[in-house]
């Protein structure tokens, strides 16, 4: 007959034996972090001359083959899966523009609403199934266009010059501006500038390329955000 001890003895063996399974079967939980885009822009590009807007992406990383692009509001406004060999070797840069609608036609309000101001969220996996993931901002900070002027000195020299750029462009919102650096496109010479520099020569090796007539050129100014701003002109070479 056991005794009330040895019955105690029992129950503290069954809850220390129970307390030990529960630890034993205790799993220690690791937090995984996604890796990061390489590099993952999205920015505004607005054609002060043609006077339209549009929304460019640009991303990096190695050997991806899903992406999604998440609003602000949570909702997904971009998404792309690879198949056949993309799907095996994947991907690795990846840039696209949306359609640039004149704010003759579509306002500004309208297309800055439809993207507002705010972190993007870019999400997407490997071959090797990591995950990537990146919060991007995207700004209403876009620049004026620059006012720029061609001068042709002699036979063979082109100079481009512009004025700085330090306000929004007409219209958009009132956000600061900070000049980071303009990139100057003639036919298919194409170069990025210092912020501080307000001129460039055209090589005289490609000037002499060129027919003789009319050329369009353009000059960008380029805002810390990423924003930037179009301005067309063109030149006659003589």
């Amino acid at each position: 007959m056991k005794t009330k001890s040895s019955n105690i003895v029992s129950w503290l063996t069954i809850v220390i034996g129970v307390m030990v399974i529960m630890v034993s079967a205790t799993v220690t939980v690791v937090p995984v972090y996604a890796a990061q885009f390489a590099e993952a822009r999205i920015f505004f590009e607005y054609n002060s001359t043609d006077n339209d807007l549009g929304v460019h992406v640009f991303l990096d990383a190695e050997d991806w083959n899903t992406l999604s692009i998440i609003h602000p509001n949570g909702q997904k406004i971009f998404e792309v899966a690879t198949k056949e060999g993309f799907k095996k070797y994947g991907l690795t840069e990846m840039s696209f523009e949306g359609a640039e609608p004149p704010l003759t036609e579509v306002p500004l309000q309208e297309l800055l609403a439809q993207f507002p101001k705010g972190k993007y969220k870019f999400i997407g996996t490997t071959i090797s199934g990591t995950r990537l993931e990146s919060m991007v901002q995207l700004s209403h900070a876009v620049p004026a266009g620059p006012k720029v002027s061609a001068v042709q000195n002699g036979v063979n020299s082109l100079t481009i010059s512009w004025e700085p750029v330090t306000a929004p462009a007409k219209g958009f919102p009132e956000e600061r501006i900070e000049i980071v650096g303009y990139q100057v496109i003639v036919g298919s010479f194409q170069v990025t500038l210092p912020a501080s520099c307000r001129s460039i020569k055209v090589p005289e090796e490609y000037f002499r390329t060129l027919k003789h007539g009319k050329h369009m050129f353009e000059v960008l100014a380029i805002d810390a955000s990423g924003n930037q701003t179009i301005t067309e002109s063109s030149f006659v070479k003589k």
